[in-house]
C-alpha cells in the first residue's frame, strides 16, 4: 500500500506544469496583430433639416371673386401652370373703356394735325397770326402726349386682365389652397390674400451648423493646403443619410456657408445641396450629414479591442516577455469596420484580440501569445 501511495504522489508531481510549480498560474494564450495603418477620409457628422431652393406665396395681383381653381391639392406643378382664375368682366370692361380712350385720343390727334396743317398755308397768306398758329401746334403736342397716356393706359388694362389668371412662378409641389372659388380675394403689393404655397423639390438643400471649433480646423486644414475652402471653386462633398436608413446612399456638396458665427450659439450656418430624383426627400425631414473633414494617417483596430476604463480608452498589448502592458489611446470614427486610433499606439506594436474577459489577462501578466489578424470590411 505504501508503494501504491508513492506512486500516485509521483504522478501528481509529474502532471503539474513548469508555471504551477513556480507557484503561479499557467500562462493565457491570446490572439495578437499589428494595427493596420491606413490613411483615411475623415468624414465629420452634423444634424439638419432639409430645406426648399426656393419657396414662395401664391397671391393675385389683381382684386376679385375667384371664379375657378385649376390644381388639385399638394400636387405638382411646372412654371406657368394656371392655379386660379379671377372673374375677369370688370377688367374686361376696363380694357374697352381704355380702348375707347386711345380711339378718343388719335381722332384728337388726326384733329390737331389738320389743323397745324392748314395753319402753315394761312400764316403765309397772313389769314391768323403767329400766336394762333403756336397755339395750334401746342394743342397738337398736347393731343398726342395724352394719346401716349391713354396707351399707356391700355397696356395697364390689359396686363390687369392678364393677372386675373393666377400662375405658378415656379415648378414645384404646391400646397392645399387657402381660398375657395367664390371667394372675394384682395390683389395688390400689400395686404394681397394668401392662395397657395410652391416649395421646390429637385434638387434640395440641407441646412446644418458647424461648431466654432470644427470651423476653426477646417480653416487651418485650408491654410495649410490639406482641404479646400467651402466658400471656393472647389467641389467640398457631403454624404447625407435619413433617420432610418444605415448607410450614407446620398450624396451633394456644399454650396454656401454663412459669413459669421452666431454670439450665442458659436456656430456657423452652412448648406449643402442634393439631387432629389425620387421625390423622396421633403423640406422639413431630419438628416444626417457627413462633410469632409480631410485625410490623415491612421492606425485601425477592432472595436472588441477596445477596453473602457472610466473617461479613458485603454488597448492591452503584449511587450517584451510577452507581457501584457495597458496602453490610453485617443480614437475616431470608424473606418471600414474597424476603429481609428488616433494616438496612443505604435505600427509595431502587437494588439491583444481576444481573452480581453478573463482576468487572468490584465497589465503585468504573463500570456502566451498568438498569430491573429485584422480584417477590414470591403465598402
Amino acid at each position: 500500500m505504501f508503494r501504491q501511495l508513492t506512486f500516485v504522489v509521483a504522478a501528481l508531481a509529474f502532471a503539474v506544469s513548469p508555471a504551477m510549480a513556480q507557484g503561479g498560474p499557467p500562462a493565457m494564450p491570446v490572439g495578437v496583430a499589428e494595427p493596420i495603418a491606413k490613411r483615411v477620409t475623415q468624414w465629420d457628422e452634423y444634424s439638419g433639416r432639409f430645406e426648399p431652393v426656393a419657396a414662395v406665396e401664391v397671391r393675385a395681383r389683381v382684386s376679385g371673386f375667384i371664379e375657378k381653381l385649376h390644381f388639385r391639392d399638394g400636387q405638382l406643378v411646372n412654371v406657368g401652370d394656371l392655379l386660379f382664375t379671377i372673374d375677369k368682366r370688370p377688367y374686361e370692361i376696363a380694357v374697352e373703356v381704355a380702348e375707347a380712350e386711345v380711339a378718343r385720343n388719335k381722332a384728337q390727334v388726326e384733329l390737331a394735325e389738320l389743323q397745324v396743317t392748314r395753319g402753315a398755308s394761312l400764316i403765309a397768306s397772313r389769314t391768323i397770326t403767329e400766336a394762333e398758329n403756336d397755339s395750334r401746334k401746342s394743342g397738337l403736342a398736347v393731343a398726342r402726349a395724352q394719346l401716349k397716356s391713354a396707351e399707356a393706359a391700355l397696356r395697364n388694362a390689359k396686363l390687369n386682365l392678364d393677372w386675373t389668371e393666377v400662375r405658378a412662378p415656379l415648378a414645384g409641389r404646391i400646397s392645399d389652397r387657402k381660398v375657395d372659388a367664390g371667394n372675394l380675394i384682395a390683389g395688390g403689393q400689400s395686404g394681397a390674400t394668401l392662395l397657395a404655397t410652391i416649395v421646390t423639390i429637385d434638387p434640395i438643400r440641407f441646412v446644418f451648423d458647424i461648431s466654432e471649433s470644427d470651423y476653426i480646423r477646417y480653416q487651418r486644414l485650408f491654410l495649410s493646403g490639406s482641404r479646400p475652402s467651402e466658400r471656393g471653386d472647389t467641389v467640398i462633398p457631403v454624404r447625407i443619410r435619413l433617420a432610418d436608413e444605415a448607410d450614407w446612399t446620398r450624396t451633394g456638396k456644399i454650396d454656401f456657408v454663412d459669413n459669421q458665427l452666431g454670439a450665442r450659439s458659436g456656430t456657423i450656418r452652412a448648406r449643402a445641396i442634393l439631387e432629389n430624383d425620387d421625390q423622396l426627400l421633403a423640406p422639413g425631414i431630419f438628416g444626417r450629414l457627413q462633410l469632409f473633414g480631410g485625410e490623415y494617417d491612421a492606425l485601425l483596430i477592432p472595436d472588441s479591442a477596445v477596453i473602457s476604463d472610466q473617461a479613458r480608452k485603454i488597448v492591452f498589448t503584449v511587450g517584451p516577455d510577452n507581457v501584457v502592458q495597458a496602453k490610453p489611446v485617443v480614437l475616431g470614427p470608424l473606418v471600414d469596420g474597424l476603429r481609428v486610433v488616433r494616438s496612443g499606439l505604435a505600427a509595431t506594436d502587437k494588439v491583444v484580440l481576444d481573452g480581453l474577459a478573463n482576468p487572468m489577462v490584465r497589465p503585468g501578466s504573463k500570456v502566451v501569445p498568438q498569430k491573429g489578424a485584422i480584417a477590414a470590411k470591403a465598402q
